[in-house]
């Protein structure tokens, strides 16, 4: 009977072992986990209701969600893909439900749906999950792997490292001649001290633009002013693609914020007809964007230097076009970051190029496999992180099987 070991007890190492003793119930698969619990990232994620993939069903387009990881996961996801998630769900009994903004969630609306789900399928097959064991060295001996916790010692023929962005399984995995990509933190606030945005917390704006000022970076979408600064998908996603270039900034930087997701001349032309149509009101008193709520607008008023008591018709030229600016291209100053709720997800890990995409397996090594994060692969928040843990777990389980 081959003998296969799992290290982590996270999404990707359930469903490899699943999955694998799904299609070979020959294997012996034993899953070991550090922590005192299992499947810890499933249980907090989407604000607890386990955000298992998104509505995206063209492979190409799935890729683009990934800032590391792009080009490789293009072939793993021809073989499983959004829909098979969907498939796989239903047919063990978690139906899974479609939101507006095509976030994939359990019907039950609960992650606890996909923790029994993966918990009564592991018992149900005979897979030993051991808790409280920590892996210290991984070897080869005798055309054997020999995994030493400091409960004790296993043999296997097949070992799948899954243990999500550790530093200790990084290590481990160096010594093994892996080269780990240095880890920094990607999906992040931006960390802004600004008189324009303070005490507005709370307040969101549908489609601005935002730029990393002095790079190509841009992203468009929704846009939230938090206590600590700015957040929301549109900088959220920034943060995801930009995380290397921040990391080397030190998180000093400057941002570019687009509030309408318009040009500044049109803008400005727009702002000329308010003049010549509200002369007799007052500027700052309501909003003329549906988009700006007016708290904001008064701060970016202010910032145009117009008085607080200034009707439109009293605005010169040059009023009108710094208003337009703070509109289209207001400059911030970002220095630090804040993680984005308990989803604390790295940019970094095993590199990319020592890994055969077609089975999730090491190059340096044959049965030695890794999913999951513990690979230099990492997307932006919306369910992608999963389906990257489905796929690999899915395509390992079948090269082992």
């Amino acid at each position: 009977m081959k003998k296969v070991i799992i290290i982590g007890g996270g999404a990707a190492g359930y469903f490899t072992a699943i999955n694998a003793k799904e299609l070979n119930p020959e294997l012996d698969i034993t899953i070991l986990e550090k922590g005192k619990e299992v499947l810890q990232k499933v249980k907090i994620s989407g604000g607890g209701r386990c955000n298992v993939t998104h509505a995206c069903f063209d492979p190409k387009e799935l890729t683009k969600f990934y800032p590391r990881g792009e080009k490789e996961l293009l072939g793993p996801f021809h073989q499983f893909m959004t829909g098979d998630t969907f498939e796989w769900f239903e047919n063990h009994g978690v139906p899974l439900k479609i939101e507006e903004d095509n976030r994939v969630f359990p019907e039950a609306n609960t992650s606890q749906a996909i923790i029994d789900c993966f918990q009564n399928a592991v018992d149900n097959l005979g897979i030993t999950v051991l808790k409280n064991h920590g892996v210290n060295s991984v070897y080869q001996q005798d055309e054997k792997w020999v995994i030493n916790t400091k409960n004790q010692d296993f043999e296997a023929d097949y070992v799948v490292v899954s243990a999500g962005s550790s530093k200790k399984v990084w290590e481990l995995c160096e010594t093994l001649n892996h080269t780990i990509i240095e880890p920094v933190p990607s999906l992040f606030t931006f960390n802004i001290k600004d008189k324009r945005i303070i005490d507005l917390g709370g307040i969101s704006v549908p489609n601005a633009e935002v730029t990393l000022v002095g790079t190509n970076l841009e992203n468009s979408g929704p846009l939230l002013i938090t206590h600590w600064g700015l957040s929301g998908p549109a900088i959220l996603k920034l943060s995801a693609f930009g995380a290397r270039i921040l990391a080397d900034k030190n998180y000093q930087y400057n941002v570019l914020v687009n509030w309408l997701g318009q040009d500044t001349d049109s803008v400005f032309e727009e702002l000329q007809q308010l003049k010549k149509m509200q002369a007799k009101k007052q500027v700052n008193l309501k909003s003329p964007f549906s988009d700006i709520p007016r708290r904001l607008w008064e701060r970016l008023v202010i910032a145009s230097e117009i008085k607080s008591n200034q009707n439109w018709a009293d605005l010169n030229n040059k009023q009108l076009q710094n208003l337009a600016n703070q509109l289209t291209k207001g400059l911030f100053n970002a220095n630090g970051r804040t993680t984005f709720k308990e989803e604390f997800v790295t940019a970094g890990g095993v590199d990319l190029k020592e890994i055969n995409f077609k089975r999730f397996e090491s190059k340096k090594h044959q049965n030695l496999f890794f999913v999951g994060e513990v690979l230099n692969i990492d997307a932006v928040t919306g369910g992608f992180n999963f389906q990257n843990a489905w796929t690999g777990g899915f395509i390992c389980a079948k090269a082992i099987a």
